[in-house]
């Protein structure tokens, strides 16, 4: 693939909704900063129904895309290959063109989250919890495999939830035990404590937030904090949010569509956290 920054290329994240995305600012700082002038960072708003028709429309000059909701799945029909990181949970968020023709996919998602956790100095955990159970619950399943030793609680809204997230465990080779929402306050208590639901479904639990809470990562970036940030935060726990996420699977990203490796970390992260400011 060519990367020399006379070459113009272009990119852009799909999905629907797909106006909040911060994809574009994100990718769009890397370019500058790794002098890539001539690359292009696009949003578009892209169905499942769509995708198809999409795809048959692209160009050579296209070097990849990211993907949102609800394509992550959609997309793994129309690609040539997958990783095995995209194949464990049945998501792919990252399309690369190969110089050949080739449409791989990846899930940098996964991989990212192990990344923004080991920048916050969590290497391993003994246990850990998962609030929630929907497509990044099982992402978060996932990054647990690499880095858990022991016991995930998930607590979950129904039994098919519940059935859902042991299933997932089986598959990544992950001690998973599941438990009913009504007691998602205990959960607050493990070394490690990951939310992946739906904005304000958490804040009735930030009252039950321990005194000594240890780390939580919690998904969602806007609005943020969370209550149960906020709470976390005040009494001295570590908290990652949505942006960590977003910046640290976003860098691996560029690095697989343009060639260039590092990808600028910090400056898409100060342009990702200027851009919510803003808003």
């Amino acid at each position: 693939m060519p990367t020399r920054a006379t070459d113009a290329r272009r990119a852009a994240v799909l999905g629907s909704p797909i106006a909040h995305s911060l994809s574009p600012v994100l990718h769009r700082a890397a370019y500058d900063a790794l002098g890539l002038t001539d690359w292009s960072y696009d949003r578009f708003e892209v169905d499942e129904a769509a995708l198809p028709g999409f795809f048959a429309k692209l160009g050579p000059e296209w070097a990849g895309l990211s993907l949102t909701m609800p394509l992550k799945r959609a997309v793994i029909p129309l690609l040539d290959e997958i990783s095995e990181t995209a194949a464990s949970v049945d998501a792919v968020n990252t399309v690369v063109f190969t110089e050949d023709g080739r449409r791989t996919g990846d899930n940098t998602d996964i991989p990212g989250m192990v990344a923004a956790l080991r920048e916050h100095g969590i290497e391993q955990v003994d246990s850990a919890a998962i609030l929630g159970a929907g497509a990044t619950a099982s992402s978060a399943l996932a990054a647990l495999a690499r880095i858990c030793t022991g016991e995930v609680v998930a607590y979950v809204r129904s039994e098919a939830r519940a059935a859902e997230m042991r299933q997932w465990g089986e598959r990544l080779d992950v001690d998973v035990r599941t438990a009913p929402w009504a007691d998602a306050e205990q959960a607050l208590r493990a070394p490690l404590v990951i939310a992946t639901t739906p904005a304000g479904t958490t804040d009735a639990l930030a009252a039950a937030v321990p005194e000594r809470p240890a780390t939580l990562f919690d998904v969602l970036y806007d609005p943020w904090p969370t209550e149960l940030a906020a709470r976390w935060s005040m009494f001295g726990g570590a908290v990652l949010s949505g942006l960590d996420l977003l910046v640290h699977q976003a860098v691996l990203q560029v690095e697989q569509m343009t060639g260039r490796s590092p990808a600028p970390l910090e400056a898409m992260r100060h342009a990702g956290g200027k851009a919510l400011a803003a808003r």
